[in-house]
């Protein structure tokens, strides 16, 4: 068959989540919402902040899978900033593409005036069926106003509207995913992982005391403005953050199942939630692994409820008091007895001159996070060809998909299946893109 390197799809990994868990005899099963989005870790509730690609940006988008089967009308999306914008393309010109998922493209563009170079989001109107959509748009472009001037929050630089996109202008960080720079870096210890989390809890504690709960925090929404400075990490993206009000409850589901808090489970949340996902993102930073983890969407939110944390296998055992205290506090089961973001910032282990030991961790650590990350890029192309190749019904039959690439029943799909079977689906991946991915995860 190939290449033996055999990588599992279990469908539900795939599938975007939004509104309340039914309840199981085992405990929170997942309802389907409609298209999977291009995001490495199937968020519970991603509404479309990573748009699909189209060639020209004042082109109309092309057909693809719609979520809850309909188009929105035309006064829903009439005017989704709510006021009259100047015209995206007198001031910037569009460039190539950055990325892309399913309801728009990220491109480079260029100030015409001053030769600056920014990203550009642009998100297809067409996919925007409900007011809920278009109030999720509204929302993100308010939220990343409000926390300007953040030096770890990418900076916005303006929003824009025509009659066929919602253009977001913002920072451009071309240094890369964070996943990527550690494993570049080589030399990786407790105290590098203490500064990274410093950061992160850092946009944490700024979106709480500014009124905001992120909601969808992961590594892949943090990006490096300059690849050559690690404390040039930006968050990036709003899609699911909300304002809040002290004591106000949250009862949607939202986020991503790794990184999901037990009480978003339960429909009863609050900011405490950001600084669960935080500990999270610390564990997989320490370990290469999430502390939470099945083969299926509904085991990881088992796993979630129990709360059970390994600090048993390598390479714990060498890992320091503190920073498993840390994570400890960081994932109490509680909200009200977890640490807030501004307690977390000043834990022995994480603050400045902390005690986070600086020798270099076990090698193993950096190649698990290689593999965790590989992966999440692997099932982020992956979704993005079924979105821009199925309808939503196919959509719904994504696990019958995945089980026809597998034709060897092996319960894992190799190199020649995948290509294969992503080229079956419209692919436009090269032979190279996947091959890469795949020798990753050995």
């Amino acid at each position: 068959m190939g290449n033996t390197c055999g990588v599992t799809f279990r469908s539900k990994y795939f599938s975007s989540f939004r509104g309340a868990p039914e309840r199981h005899d085992s405990g929170y099963a997942p309802v389907a919402a409609a298209a999977a989005d291009a995001d490495a870790d199937s968020p519970l509730g991603k509404r479309p902040s990573r748009p699909a690609a189209v060639a020209d940006a004042a082109a109309p988008p092309p057909a693809a899978g719609m979520r809850r089967g309909s188009l929105a009308p035309a006064e829903l999306t009439a005017n989704v900033l709510g006021h009259p914008t100047p015209s995206l393309h007198d001031h910037y010109l569009l460039g190539r593409k950055l990325g892309q998922g399913q309801f728009g493209t990220t491109y480079l563009c260029t100030d015409r005036a001053t030769g600056a170079d920014y990203a550009c989001k642009s998100i297809g109107k067409r996919k925007l069926i409900t007011k809920e959509d278009v109030e999720d748009v509204r929302r993100e472009i308010q939220i990343m106003h409000h926390l300007a001037g953040h030096r770890n929050v990418v900076a916005i630089k303006g929003a824009y509207e025509d009659q066929v996109y919602v253009h977001i202008v913002m920072e451009l960080c071309g240094g890369g995913e964070l996943f990527d720079r550690i494993i570049q870096r080589g030399h990786y210890s407790e105290r590098k992982a203490a500064e990274l989390t410093r950061i992160v809890v850092g946009v944490v504690e700024a979106c709480h005391s500014l009124g905001v709960i992120h909601r969808d925090l992961k590594p892949e929404n943090f990006l490096l403005a300059n690849k050559d400075d690690d404390m040039s990490l930006k968050a990036i993206d709003f899609g699911l953050s909300v304002f809040f009000k002290p004591g106000q409850v949250f009862t949607d589901v939202v986020g991503s199942p790794y990184y999901v808090a037990p009480e978003v489970l339960r429909k009863r949340y609050g900011p405490e939630a950001d600084v669960w996902t935080a500990g999270v993102i610390l564990y997989i930073l320490l370990s290469g692994v999430p502390p939470f983890w099945a083969e299926t969407q509904q085991g990881i939110f088992d796993a979630v409820l129990k709360g059970v944390i390994d600090f048993d296998s390598d390479p714990w055992p060498v890992i320091s008091d503190s920073a498993k205290d840390l994570i400890m506090r960081m994932l109490n089961p509680r909200p009200a007895e977890r640490l807030t973001a501004h307690e977390v910032l000043c834990h022995p282990w994480i603050c400045d001159h902390g005690v986070a030991p600086d020798r270099p961790l076990d090698p193993a650590v950096l190649s698990r996070i290689k593999q965790f990350s590989a992966m999440n890029k692997l099932k982020k192309m992956a979704l993005r060809v079924i979105a821009e190749s199925l309808s939503e019904e196919e959509i719904a039959g994504l696990k019958e998909m995945f089980e026809a690439m597998d034709t060897d029943n092996s319960g894992a799909i190799t190199y020649d299946e995948l290509k294969e079977g992503m080229r079956k689906y419209g692919s436009t991946l090269k032979d190279t893109e996947i091959r890469d991915l795949m020798e990753a995860l050995v």
